[in-house]
């Protein structure tokens, strides 16, 4: 404990430094120092921006710490398992609506978040496989039915609509208004109690079914606490921020190897680094600019840092990529 206190100190350092140098950060200008005399396009522009991509970033990598121990399994992400999936199919249904709200938007997302993992257990369950491996190829399945489904889609709407959802599906951080960051929010902070409050439980759950019940543990409960908890999570993003991938993959990681495995670190280390992660990833997205003349999504950022990290850990097999 007396040396992951100050470690955790100096990655809150780390993080609130990016966030400064962000503001500096834009494709009207560079000025990494701009933090220093804000004028009103910091304030009005890029402060609402790099909080977008903190919040984004925090609940992502959570999530991912969550779905890891919950599926006891490295390669776990809310992109891989398919609940980030079943969170666009949610958004999409709401957009399609012409729901836009910022309560109601996420409760969409949300529930496809629940719907898809839902469907992902039962299906396991039915086909009598439901260790992590094949949890883990059904979530890869979904996401590819996913992929079908929101194709079909793009090709039944306005080309107009159709542009909207795929920039929004590659993952796109962009200027929201001072209630979509109170929203998206309350309910990261909702999830992320949930899951601090949970997270001696899920060093127990870590160890393996028989021994957390031996222990006295409702496994049950705790899954299903912490999958609500973790996928109300991945919903808000996703209908803020759209498919950012790897987030939950890299950064958990990389914590690991600094935080070790008990969760009653990882998680709160796993926020602040997360947040990190996605303002340097959106700071190097608006950079691009500068050279190809428009601005990449962050997602594509993202996906070229997590495909190589994600290659690696399936590959590898020593301390670096397990659980504990």
């Amino acid at each position: 404990m007396s040396r992951r206190l100050p470690v955790l100190g100096l990655l809150g350092a780390i993080f609130v430094l990016c966030m400064l140098l962000a503001l500096g950060v834009g494709t009207s200008s560079l000025n990494l120092l701009a933090f220093l005399q804000p004028d009103e396009i910091v304030l009005r522009l890029r402060l609402p921006r790099v909080i977008l991509a903190a919040l984004t970033g925090a609940g992502l990598a959570a999530s991912g710490v969550t779905f890891q121990a919950l599926l006891r399994n490295p390669l776990a992400d809310p992109y891989i398992v398919g609940v980030s999936g079943g969170a666009a199919l949610g958004g999409i249904v709401a957009l399609l609506f012409g729901v836009t709200s910022h309560i109601v938007l996420p409760l969409f997302a949300f529930m496809g978040a629940g719907g898809s993992a839902f469907l992902i257990f039962s299906l396991a369950r039915w086909s009598g496989r439901s260790d992590a491996l094949s949890l883990l190829l059904m979530g890869v399945i979904f996401n590819a039915f996913a992929g079908a489904v929101v194709t079909f889609v793009k090709t039944i709407v306005s080309a107009t609509k159709a542009q909207e959802i795929l920039f929004w599906l590659m993952g796109v951080i962009g200027v929201e208004s001072s209630s979509t960051l109170i929203g998206l929010s309350i309910y990261l902070c909702l999830g992320a109690v949930i899951l601090l409050l949970m997270s001696n439980a899920l060093n127990l759950l870590v160890l393996g079914e028989e021994k957390a019940l031996t222990l006295g543990l409702d496994t049950e409960k705790v899954r299903l606490s912490c999958f609500l908890a973790a996928a109300l999570m991945v919903g808000a993003v996703v209908a803020f921020a759209g498919m950012v991938g790897f987030v939950g993959l890299v950064v958990p990681h990389i914590l690991r190897r600094i935080f070790g495995a008990d969760h009653r670190w990882l998680i709160p280390a796993s926020l602040v680094g997360g947040a990190t992660f996605m303002v340097v990833a959106d700071a190097l997205a608006r950079l691009t600019f500068y050279c190809f003349g428009t601005e990449i999504p962050v997602g594509v950022i993202t996906a070229f840092t997590g495909g190589p990290f994600f290659l690696i850990l399936f590959c590898r097999k020593d301390r670096l990529f397990t659980l504990s």
